[in-house]
């Protein structure tokens, strides 16, 4: 590329930090000029022409509903640039630092609800904009009084997780990872975690050919398989009953035909992980433990064979 290709990508970088990538598409235009084979420069005008309009239509919605449509945007974006074989690192990061200054404002701006899952909600938002922003700590203040009005949220959890990892803090993330998974893994919006340690894991389940739905029952019971949910936390009393419960009924929901085995099956074998753990601290006997793994082998015997060796 040459120096004026150089200069002209600089220049468009900065309007899209800023949020403005229909002033970087101007610039890139004139760039296309004179590097029109350049890769680049190619990805960052398409990367500018996928938000432009987007963009320019934000102040005919709320501030709230502004914050929740680029975040639903940008799942789309990131869908689309990742089937492609030619996207940037350095335009994503661009992107990414000019949309979530602009969803963090709306946010800011967004009217204070006094219900309590809407003020979770919110501050949740706000803390995924500053993740995605690079400020983990300010992200995980916000999260955790998130998490202190919604404390069995999934969806909390896991970007609670996801910022102790990107801070180095490795063991808060896992045990965080490991109970957002078990209370409910469908709650949680994988596009959006950023952390090696998840993401690893995450793409070693997709390439088991787990996709939607399926994927997310997947991800705990290899997490525990890999040695990535390796940090545990003991079951209340109540909760260990309340587990078997559950258990008894997910069994009796897959005896039915018309229920989906493929999410059960998962979902089953994750709840029988957790309880073995529990029967294994509380010293409750083999024979217990015995039951469980008989249970996960009736339903995948590969799984039993990896959990076992």
């Amino acid at each position: 590329m040459g120096i004026n290709g150089d200069e002209e990508l600089t220049k468009a970088y900065k309007f899209l930090e800023e949020g403005n990538p229909a002033q970087a598409r101007e610039v890139l235009e004139g760039a296309l000029g004179y590097n029109f084979e350049n890769s680049e420069i190619k990805f960052a005008h398409w990367s500018c022409s996928y938000w432009v309009d987007f963009i320019q239509s934000l102040p005919l919605m709320e501030a709230y509903e502004q914050g929740e449509a680029l975040i639903t945007r940008w799942k789309a974006f990131k869908f689309d640039y990742e089937r492609r074989n030619d996207f940037q690192q350095k335009t994503i990061y661009a992107m990414q630092r000019g949309i979530f200054t602009i969803a963090l404002a709306a946010y800011e701006n967004a009217k204070e609800e006094e219900a309590a899952s809407q003020r979770a909600d919110l501050f949740q938002k706000k803390g995924l904009c500053y993740k995605k922003l690079g400020k983990y700590e300010t992200a995980l203040n916000l999260l955790t009084e998130a998490y202190r009005i919604a404390p069995q949220s999934a969806s909390i959890l896991a970007e609670m997780a996801d910022c102790f990892a990107l801070c180095g803090e490795d063991k808060n993330a896992k045990v965080l990872f490991r109970e957002a998974f078990f209370i409910d893994a469908q709650r949680i919006d994988i596009d959006f975690l950023d952390s090696e340690l998840i993401c690893a894991l995450i793409r070693q389940v997709k390439e088991k050919g787990y996709i939607g739905s399926v994927l997310q029952e997947w991800i705990p019971v290899y997490g525990v398989l890999y040695g990535v949910f390796n940090v545990k936390r003991e079951l209340r009393p109540q909760e260990a009953g309340r587990l078997r419960q559950e258990i008894f009924a997910k069994e009796n929901e897959i005896k039915d035909p018309s229920n989906d085995s493929r999410i059960l099956v998962p979902k089953l074998i994750n709840m029988y992980f957790w309880l073995i753990d529990h029967y294994a601290r509380s010293n409750e006997g083999k024979d217990k433990i015995n039951e469980c793994l008989l249970q996960i082998r009736v339903h995948d015997e590969n799984i039993y064979r990896m959990y076992t060796k």
